[in-house]
């Protein structure tokens, strides 16, 4: 097994680590790993990678309070929206390129199982060995019985989503089975016993300076002399990587697309980790949702334009790897794929809420939200946070509607956004998802009705004083006490229940001094203006029945000619 700290998955606050992680320099020994344990955050490891802490909004109000959280989301997002933002416009046909991929994409969906059955069989054709997972457990089982068979205790991993939501790190893990992430921003997490916050940068959180901290204390042959300087950060994680890369005898990935003519799956990426693991390990084990698959090989061509762009604002990815089964003499001698369904079918089989399995995680909705920018990804309590992560998560575990129960965490997520739209302008697959989010909002409303609740009896109340005026009048007389409460600030903050359920979550402005009702009582009537002589009296019936009315530019002679003209007066014409 390796000297360096894996940091899965034991809990935090329980986590020991070995003596053998020492290195010179001090760093890495049981008592000051504890101590660096302590300054990394207190991020609760998850029961499960979709459903981990508390409800969002209770998540949310204790983000807020991290200063340093939200100054490094801030720079990190309105750098990488700069960038989306100068690539995407120097692309005339843009637009035209979203609707081709949400055409594709929605041309999947519709015949899902046909693809899935040809990609398995131009898979099997080229060397290859497909394997079917129906949820995380079976997933997890399948990956580590192939490792196992290898008689390896180490494999290198690509940044793969698939393999967080199931946890395979940790179920690997718990089979004595050490998996390195080779990602930077993956690694990062990783050795911090943290959990990912964004889809694309999961380390989006920590700045330079945290990062220095954690591999110092972390990675056993970090430099002792290391700086936060990027490149410095970023050779001493590549000298770190290396022997693993060379050393492994398994990989594993995941796989951003999967041509169902040619059995080709698809790896982009920026760093090359992606390329080494692909290519140098003899078994390569790739996981895969089965959203991911496209019809043809030509499709790729769309999504390889849409997909860099909309991720990290480049015009096309530093590197795409493409493999077809296994090459005898050329990389990986033996290929296992793992098509994983998960909650997919599910969500498959809801016309409205499939539209989230357009997704291509390209994670530009989560660049664009103004609550995600605020909260950061650890307040959604999932592997996928931001505005799709909202609509997706519940519905992959069954929490919208409340199909799970009221008390689910994962039941909150629809109501974490603004519905400002701006993910819908930015996704390149044109997911609607702030209607989705509408729709889900529904579900649980509707789930409630025939249930007494607090929101149900305030919106009983409401309907009962806004339905008569004389009450509505006396409502908004008491209302101007609040002008008491708001104090010089003009704000409440703070409120009994059952308003507090507002209050907790935001201000109310101070009542205004005067209703409208008084204000129009106190107005002056207003007077009519002095009356022209030159100007005969416009008085409805009177000005119709005067023969000398007309308006101005129309005089009685003209109307003769409009109703002589053939053409006036057909369907469709001079209106």
């Amino acid at each position: 097994m390796s000297r360096t700290f894996l940091g899965l998955p034991v809990r935090r606050g329980a986590r020991t680590l070995p003596d053998d992680v020492a290195r010179p320099g001090g760093h890495g020994t049981s008592a000051g790993a504890a101590a660096a344990s302590d300054a990394f955050g207190d991020v609760p490891h998850p029961d499960a990678p979709l459903r981990w802490g508390g409800s969002f909004p209770d998540a949310a109000r204790e983000a807020l309070q991290n200063t340093q959280l939200r100054r490094n989301l801030a720079h990190a997002t309105s750098t990488i929206r700069a960038k989306r933002a100068a690539v995407v416009g120097e692309v005339p046909d843009w637009e035209a390129l979203r609707d081709a991929g949400s055409a594709i994409k929605t041309d999947v969906m519709a015949r899902l199982p046909e693809l899935l059955e040809e990609l398995e069989r131009n898979v099997v054709a080229r060397g290859g060995v497909v394997h079917w997972a129906r949820d995380a457990d079976e997933a997890n089982r399948i990956v580590a019985d192939l490792v196992r068979a290898k008689g390896v205790d180490e494999v290198v991993k690509v940044k793969s989503m698939a393999t967080q939501e199931i946890g395979l790190n940790e179920a690997l893990a718990a089979e004595g089975i050490a998996a390195y992430e080779t990602d930077l921003a993956e690694l990062i997490v990783q050795l911090a016993d943290d959990m990912p916050s964004h889809i694309l940068v999961p380390a989006i959180h920590r700045n330079r300076a945290e990062i220095r901290e954690i591999f110092l204390a972390r990675m056993g042959d970090a430099p002792p002399d290391l700086s936060d300087v990027p490149r410095e950060l970023a050779m001493a994680a590549r000298a770190h990587l290396r022997r693993k890369f060379l050393s492994a005898k398994v990989a594993i990935s995941g796989a951003n697309f999967g041509v169902a003519d040619t059995g080709t799956l698809t790896v982009v990426e920026s760093e090359g980790n992606g390329r080494m693991c692909l290519t140098l390990p003899e078994t390569l084990i790739t996981v895969m949702g089965i959203e991911k698959v496209v019809p043809t090989y030509t499709d790729l061509e769309v999504f390889l334009q849409l997909l860099p762009r909309s991720s990290t604002g480049e015009r096309m990815n530093p590197y795409t790897s493409l493999w077809t089964g296994v090459t005898p003499g050329d990389g990986p001698q033996e290929f296992h794929l793992v098509l994983l369904d998960n909650g997919r079918t599910d969500v498959l089989a809801d016309e409205v809420g499939r539209a989230a399995l357009h997704c291509i995680r390209c994670s530009a909705c989560l660049n664009v939200c103004p609550v995600y920018e605020r909260v950061g990804g650890h307040a959604y309590g999932s592997v996928y946070p931001g505005p799709i992560g909202a609509i997706l998560t519940p519905q992959l575990t069954k929490s919208s509607g409340g199909l799970s129960g009221h008390h689910d965490p994962n039941a909150s997520l629809p109501y974490a956004s603004t519905l400002c739209g701006a993910c819908y302008d930015v996704c390149p697959v044109k997911i609607d998802i702030p209607s989705i989010l509408v729709e889900l909002r529904a579900r649980e409303v509707d789930a409630d009705r025939g249930r007494p609740t607090g929101w149900g009896a305030a919106m009983k109340a409401a309907s009962y004083v806004m339905s008569d005026a004389r009450r509505f009048e006396l409502a908004e007389k008491a209302a101007g006490l609040g002008r008491v409460v708001a104090g010089s600030e003009g704000r409440i903050s703070t409120l009994p229940p059952p308003a507090s359920a507002w209050t907790r979550s935001r201000d109310l402005p101070a009542p205004a001094s005067q209703t409208f009702r008084d204000w129009w009582r106190t107005r002056p009537a207003p007077t009519a203006p002095p009356a022209d002589p030159g100007i005969p009296p416009r008085n409805g019936a009177a000005e119709r029945n005067n023969p000398g009315f007309a308006e101005p530019g129309i005089t009685p002679q003209d109307e003769p000619l409009l109703g002589d003209d053939p053409g006036f007066g057909e369907k469709g014409e001079g209106r």
